[in-house]
């Protein structure tokens, strides 16, 4: 089935219009002063670049072989050292990108727009292959298992050989006729790889084969208008051992069977951010901006953070004892993962930070909207 991608970005806007309309709606939450008690320093920062309209796109930050990549929007791609943000190699592809990297295997993948999925060699930005993969790419490819699957806006998910961008199988799934814009980024769990789609479904595929292994319906859409039925899985699922964690909007958070998909608990929450995972809890960025942690064994809530209310909280990461988001105004977060109290508190730059922090060990890297990258290094609250 074909998306109708106008259709996809109205229901977007159509959220946010309504909100400008509504002269009592509440203005985002101010950030109130903090005595920051876990020590962070800044590393380091650079700059990707940037250009074109920001309409989420899904560019973050990978890291492959202890090297940093990250793409910009104007079409380049650096890779960085990790230690002090200097090039390793930087390619431009003359083209606008959308959706990356994502990087294995001796590879770096982004995607564009207008469909067009390229293939880096990791050490040297050196072009492998570019191919049309048939639709807007607006989640990170994965790269995995001598493949690198894409998912689609169209509601496909397609893999192609590492060794030469061949398609070797697709899977699709129905689209709604009114959906969010965005793409649940394909998940390697084992031999599978598991995303979320728009019909609120999650699905799991053989890695190698593309066969269905299961699916299972997270979120269902409710309500009598085509924006209240809403019930995209945008976020990407998170994997633990035996247990997959998904999230979707005006839907559910849910833990459910990697070798089946069965739902072992599912507790009402909505969010197109995403979540993260410690042994014990999840780490949930809502539609509405709070941060909720919830006991990974049944969903019961543990905490929620409202202090970001409305402040467009992005996708959460969990590193050391704490908790890392960003917000629309470009802050980074700290919340202790015992109770969710702030402490500590960044400013890389002055655009949103939307995507996931990056944690590698004690460090996080994390890049704007704007292009700005840079990186933390934080110890353990104080008293611990």
């Amino acid at each position: 089935m074909t998306r109708r991608p106008a259709l996809a970005l109205l229901a977007a806007l159509a959220l946010l219009a309504g909100c400008d309309k509504d002269k009592d709606v509440d203005p985002p939450a101010e950030l109130v002063d903090l005595k920051q008690v876990l020590p962070v320093q800044r590393l380091w920062s650079t700059d990707v670049g940037g250009g074109g309209e920001k309409l989420r796109l899904a560019l973050g930050l990978a890291e492959h072989d202890g090297v940093i990549f990250a793409a910009a929007r104007d079409g380049k791609v650096r890779a960085l050292d990790p230690g002090n943000g200097r090039n390793r190699w930087q390619v431009d592809l003359k083209v606008d990108l959308s959706a990356g990297p994502g990087a294995g295997e001796g590879l770096v993948a982004v995607g564009s727009p207008a469909g067009i999925l390229f293939a880096l060699d990791a050490a040297t930005g050196q072009q492998r292959w570019k191919i049309q993969a048939g639709g807007e790419i607006l989640a990170p490819p994965l790269v995995a298992a001598e493949r690198v699957v894409v998912r689609l806006v169209d509601g496909r998910m397609r893999a192609f050989a590492t060794a030469d961008g061949k398609e070797v199988w697709m899977a699709e799934d129905q689209v709604p006729r009114l959906s969010l814009r965005g793409s649940s980024a394909p998940v390697q769990a084992g031999d599978a790889v598991i995303a979320g789609f728009d019909s609120g479904k999650v699905m799991a595929v053989g890695l190698a084969s593309g066969d269905l292994l299961w699916q299972a319906q997270v979120s269902s859409a409710r309500g009598r208008t085509e924006l209240e039925r809403l019930a995209d899985v945008d976020a990407a699922v998170r994997v633990a051992g035996d247990d997959v964690f998904a999230v979707g909007y005006q839907g559910r958070v849910a833990m459910l069977a990697r070798e089946s998909g069965q739902i072992w608990w599912g507790r009402d929450l909505s969010s197109y951010r995403g979540l993260a995972i410690d042994d014990d809890q999840i780490y949930v960025a809502t539609s509405e901006g709070d941060v909720v942690a919830l006991r990974r064994r049944d969903g019961s809530i543990l905490w929620q953070q409202q202090g970001l209310r409305r402040r467009s909280t992005g996708t959460p990461a969990v590193v050391g004892s704490a908790v890392v988001v960003g917000d629309f105004d470009g802050y980074l977060h700290w919340l202790d993962r015992s109770d969710g109290r702030f402490v500590a508190r960044q400013r890389p730059g002055r655009d949103r930070i939307a995507a996931a922090p990056l944690v590698v060990g004690n460090r996080v890297f994390v890049i704007d909207e704007g292009g700005q990258i840079a990186a933390f290094q934080s110890g353990d609250a104080a008293g611990r």
